[in-house]
């Protein structure tokens, strides 16, 4: 939300009403929530190509000679072992271990970073940071002005992307990102997808933003591309098994708790904001394993949704944390934290409290989906 109060829009507002997009206030910014069927557009991104707007994330630039020594002391992962061009997924957390919010860090140069946040989270990581850089020689700037950001996914994005730059896209893997020319336009072309299919973000000037959106448009009018909106976003996601902040992860969340204590790098050189409180809910999580987060899968028809409880013999064992219809499967399927003594494929008995009715579900393994390489 800007200071005054109002909705932010991207640079792409125009074009997305012309488009005929439903909008919606989300993280303060009137985004595109679908422009048809949402269905349609989900096995769009599966099958053929989707193409979105994802302006609304937080980029904040971190250079300096200390720049690396900074982003290892403010965030868990080890980002100063991150090379030139290639990027890495991480947390930023609070003292106390509880996640502030997941980002991805792109090594844009030796010593320049970009720093990817969620929109909901932009300016608390942003002033996380800049309180973190006291004492380092390095700058924190707030460069969520300076971008906008369009992503192409689904199998048929890296005919589309080819077909209008001559970037070296097979040589770049995933996780990475260089700067290149598409359509004409400078961008930082990335390789780094929140659908769980393989796909490209391309960072550019705003003022360039809708010539590149009509260029990807044209390119892929004979493959199938189509816009999608938060929606679709959602569900494939969802189906990817990826964590949304707010719902997989919150503050009251380490790491640990969540599951993903892979990306806590303990043995990096130096302190970092939390590492106590995180090596002790490391230990406990070895000792007495936390709620697990698991797969559902309904038996039934009807959608579980965030804050559901989950339950087994009478008791409950756990919370709903995101629900939706999957188009891929072709039913309801939701994330959930269980109990470990019911997070195990499988598991009997498992139901989910919809409105006092215990509806059954199965307990699967995540992710739902995962593409044929």
């Amino acid at each position: 939300m800007s200071s005054t109060g109002e909705l932010r829009h991207t640079a792409l507002d125009a074009l997305h009403r012309s488009l005929g997009a439903t909008m919606t206030d989300f993280a303060g910014w009137d985004m595109p929530l679908r422009y048809g069927s949402e269905r349609d557009e989900h096995t769009a991104v599966r099958t053929k190509a989707g193409l979105f707007d994802l302006s609304h994330m937080g980029e904040i630039t971190v250079t300096g000679p200390q720049a690396a020594a900074l982003l290892d002391f403010a965030l868990v992962g080890n980002i100063g072992g991150v090379k030139p061009g290639r990027a890495r997924y991480t947390m930023i957390c609070r003292a106390d271990g509880g996640i502030l919010d997941d980002l991805i860090v792109y090594r844009l140069g030796e010593t320049e970073y970009m720093v990817v946040a969620n929109a909901s989270n932009a300016q608390v990581v942003l002033d996380a940071l800049t309180e973190r850089a006291a004492g380092f020689d390095a700058e924190v700037r707030d460069d969520r002005d300076a971008y906008a950001l369009i992503a192409v996914q689904g199998p048929e994005s890296p005919g589309i992307l080819k077909s209008l730059t001559d970037a070296d896209l097979d040589g770049l893997k995933y996780y990475a990102g260089l700067p290149g020319t598409v359509a004409g336009v400078p961008a930082l072309i990335a390789r780094t997808g929140y659908t769980g299919e393989d796909g490209f973000e391309l960072f550019v000037k705003p003022e360039h933003a809708v010539e590149l959106w009509q260029a990807l448009t044209k390119a892929g009018e004979g493959v199938g591309l189509v816009p999608c909106g938060l929606s679709c976003r959602d569900t494939l996601r969802l189906e990817a098994g990826m964590p949304l902040y707010g719902h997989e992860l919150t503050t009251s969340l380490t790491p640990f708790d969540a599951g993903l204590g892979r990306v806590v790098k303990f043995e990096k050189e130096g302190d970092f904001v939390g590492r106590e409180a995180l090596r002790e809910a490391a230990a406990r999580a070895e000792q007495n394993p936390p709620r697990v987060l698991v797969g559902l899968v309904a038996e039934g028809r009807r959608v579980p949704r965030a804050g559901y409880t989950v339950v087994a013999g009478g008791e409950v064992i756990g919370e709903v944390t995101s629900g939706a219809p999957s188009p891929t499967l072709g039913k309801p399927i939701a994330m959930a934290y269980v109990d470990a003594a019911h997070a195990a494929p499988g598991t009997a008995g498992v139901g989910v409290d919809i409105r006092g009715s215990h509806e059954p579900y199965e307990v699967v393994a995540l992710p739902f989906y995962k593409r044929q390489k």
